[in-house]
């Protein structure tokens, strides 16, 4: 169906019917000119990320329900980020004619299946016409009691850097996609079966990421409350210089700590690129880096799913890489930055 036999509203009246409110934070949510919510006895977190057609996504190899559920899911990760919980989500998008309703409808599928999974709400929202292709903004609002809201500029010195998870795969997912597309269009054959067997994680990494509320649960669970915090999506290296500079120290991160899956391994080696690289600077893993005091060592080692990695320094002693044979580098943040004319190229 064409979306302009609905008209906006009546698009919107369709994709939002059916949706349950599951948070008391949330009064009124879709259906007048504004959500209204209420946080009498809390801070309240806020973040937008916007996806662009052709920058952030390809539609060529990422399906619009996979698209839904990533856009979500990467919005989310900031409050997670924050030591927050996320509540609620607006979500808009501006569209051209070549999109149907079906194909809204299964994009916003994949938006409430990731807010089913983390318990968010969807509360409103825009849609609007475009000439360049498929734009998506997304707005989550979470909340978070002040004393447990954590920043990027709390790590001191000797303090413990950490990473949920393990790092690379994304990068990997996506070089293997742009492969496959690039041997489709050379070979211009309509029969042509992308080869994917081996690398399904790798696929999952880059199509459906996910926000690490678990590693947040686990960290309160075992009485830690990270120093400072960040999700890994342009790259570790990037977040932790944020993280340095921000916080006035430097560090020490240790290649042979990297946590990097045995799929990443085998598809670097197959590309013929290095694995550290990859693990520094691919982005889009959604894990997080944090630092933590060296009293809860023994704590952080117990926490399934979580690698030490390095330790926080003075900030004379620089950024550094220690490699697998104890030589120091500079840490360099080459990871994503949308506005640097190269960084397509990550």
């Amino acid at each position: 169906m064409e979306i302009s036999k609905l008209g906006e509203f009546g698009l919107i009246d369709r994709l939002t019917k059916d949706l349950r409110n599951v948070n008391k934070s949330t009064l009124y949510g879709v259906g007048d000119d504004c959500a209204v919510l209420s946080y009498p006895d809390t801070n309240v977190l806020v973040t937008t990320d916007m996806l662009m057609e052709g920058v952030h996504f390809d539609l060529t190899y990422i399906d619009l329900r996979h698209l839904g559920y990533k856009s979500a899911m990467v919005n989310i990760s900031d409050v997670v980020a924050m030591n927050g919980t996320p509540r609620q989500i607006t979500v808009s998008i501006a569209l051209s004619k070549r999109f149907t309703v079906e194909d809204m409808e299964d994009f916003f599928d994949g938006v409430r299946l990731a807010c089913e999974k983390c318990g968010v709400d969807i509360v409103g929202g825009d849609t609007t016409s475009s000439y360049t292709g498929l734009a998506i903004s997304i707005t989550c609002i979470g909340e978070a009691h002040k004393e447990d809201i954590v920043y990027r500029n709390g790590a001191r010195d000797t303090d413990l850097i950490c990473v949920s998870g393990d790092l690379g795969a994304a990068y990997m997912g996506l070089q293997l996609l742009e492969r496959e597309k690039s041997i489709f269009y050379q070979q211009k054959d309509k029969d042509f079966t992308p080869d994917f067997s081996g690398k399904e994680y790798l696929l999952q990494r880059q199509l459906q990421p996910e926000a690490r509320l678990d590693i947040i649960k686990k960290l309160r669970e075992a009485g830690i409350r990270p120093t400072a915090m960040m999700d890994i999506s342009d790259g570790l290296s990037s977040e932790l210089q944020h993280i340095c500079r921000q916080s006035g120290v430097g560090c020490r991160l240790y290649e042979k700590n990297l946590p990097i899956d045995y799929q990443t391994a085998v598809m670097a080696e197959e590309l013929n690129m290095n694995v550290t690289t990859c693990a520094l600077n691919g982005g889009e893993d959604y894990e997080l880096v944090f630092t933590v005091p060296i009293g809860d060592h023994e704590k952080i080692e117990k926490i399934d799913g979580v690698r030490l990695v390095g330790h926080i320094t003075r900030k004379e002693l620089g950024t550094m890489l220690v490699s697998r044979d104890g030589q120091e580098f500079e840490l360099l943040a080459q990871g994503w930055n949308p506005l640097r004319s190269e960084s397509n190229a990550q």
